[in-house]
């Protein structure tokens, strides 16, 4: 199944014009995050300002409470850059749909859908140097009432450094941190360090 996924998703990427695909790994774990730039379809929107997004995280045991499923989801984020900081911070604010199933000892499968908001941030350094470094994160929330099925809340934060090698294509070292509490149990579905490149068109 995950690999029919990464072909579908490798698929997307040559179909369409897309604002950047990004690929993240370790050991165990892998994540796929698509975000289409919706002003290069309307022109009544700013470039870079309204993304539209897909995402699947396909996490491994050793760095979950349980043994998951893969985790798939949609976003929706608007964001600026901030003029008097020289376009070096760009901030947005952005809600998700994420779903899972969680198998639970005891319990058996637990159906889990959230829709969570929250913020992003992604900062420049004002280096004067020929490659730019980044650092970035996000904090994304659902409490009970953004939390469906056998969801009680959900909590996703993570942050990131990023050496821009190339115009539009960067690598990323990052952590991140995802909590899928259900109804009777507080559940760690991933916390890892990884590693990864997000290119953007």
């Amino acid at each position: 199944m995950l690999r029919k996924f990464v072909l579908l998703f490798t698929t997307a990427v040559c179909a369409f014009a897309m604002h950047s695909v990004e690929l993240n790994v370790n050991e165990r774990d892998v994540e796929l995050q698509l975000q289409f730039d919706m002003g290069q379809f309307n022109d009544d929107l700013m470039t870079d300002a309204v993304l539209l997004g897909a995402h699947m995280l396909y996490g491994g045991e050793e760095h979950s409470d349980i043994d998951p499923d893969v985790m798939f989801g949609m976003s929706f984020l608007m964001q600026r850059t901030l003029d008097f900081t020289d376009d070096a911070l760009t901030l947005g604010m952005g809600l998700k749909l994420d779903y899972t199933s969680l198998d639970v000892a005891g319990s058996g499968k637990n159906d889990f859908l959230v829709l969570p908001i929250g913020i992003e941030a992604d900062y420049c350094f004002p280096f004067d140097i020929p490659i730019p470094l980044h650092v970035g994160g996000m904090f994304y929330y659902a409490p009970h009432v953004l939390s469906f099925q056998e969801a009680e809340n959900y909590m996703e934060y993570r942050g990131y450094f990023d050496i821009e090698i190339i115009q539009g294509g960067r690598i990323r070292l990052g952590y991140r941190k995802v909590d899928t509490d259900i109804i009777y149990r507080d559940l760690n579905y991933n916390e890892s360090f990884y590693f990864g490149f997000k290119m953007a068109f």
